[in-house]
């Protein structure tokens, strides 16, 4: 009966031993899962982040001022001179913020620097019109150049309406490759 008994309890214990050894659930609890997916949206950010950095830097001379060679690197922010409009608009879109700020940031560091601001429209609308429209959009450019640090006396505007496109279908992708502003710099420092 002893050795009955002391079977009985060894049963029992193995069988508590196996049930506490049961594999681990492979579902991820809710607020785990949380605060991985926040960890990832971070570095994310701090990668994107970094980047822009690195862009802004290839830009910048060795006293941290933007130069001029950056406006002929293809991977700086000032190599970019077009800014693009919906139809029949003047508002600059968000998309060119960044952009614009870099080169607000380059004329104020270079104060002897000189931008032509050239507004152009498609071919709908008439003459007159379409030239007070590329002046608008030009004139948006400018004031966000301004707001950015730029010198209104460092800034030019013209708008040349219709009369230069540099596409001549009669297609939407065509007219929404006219509807823009040009960024000319007349002077570099």
């Amino acid at each position: 009966m002893n050795h009955l008994i002391r079977w009985g309890i060894l049963a029992l214990v193995v069988g508590s031993l196996a049930a506490c050894a049961q594999p681990v659930r492979d579902a991820e609890d809710p607020a785990e899962r949380e605060a991985r997916e926040a960890a990832e949206a971070e570095t994310e950010a701090e990668r994107e982040a970094r980047e822009r950095r690195e862009r802004e830097a290839r830009g910048l001379g060795e006293d941290r001022r933007l130069d001029a060679a950056a406006l002929d690197d293809p991977d700086s922010l000032l190599a970019d001179r077009l800014v693009y409009f919906e139809f029949d608009r003047d508002e600059v879109k968000r998309e060119y913020e960044e952009m614009l700020e870099a080169h607000a940031e380059y004329l104020a560091a270079n104060p002897g620097a000189r931008l032509r601001l050239e507004g152009h429209t498609d071919e709908r609308g008439t003459r007159e019109y379409n030239l007070g429209l590329g002046e608008r959009r030009a004139q948006s450019v400018r004031r966000v150049l301004n707001l950015n640090g730029a010198a209104d006396e460092q800034i030019e505007v013209v708008s040349y309406g219709e009369e230069m496109p540099v596409a001549f279908e009669q297609t939407e992708e065509a007219w929404a490759q006219n509807r823009r502003v040009e960024l000319v710099y007349d002077r570099r420092q």
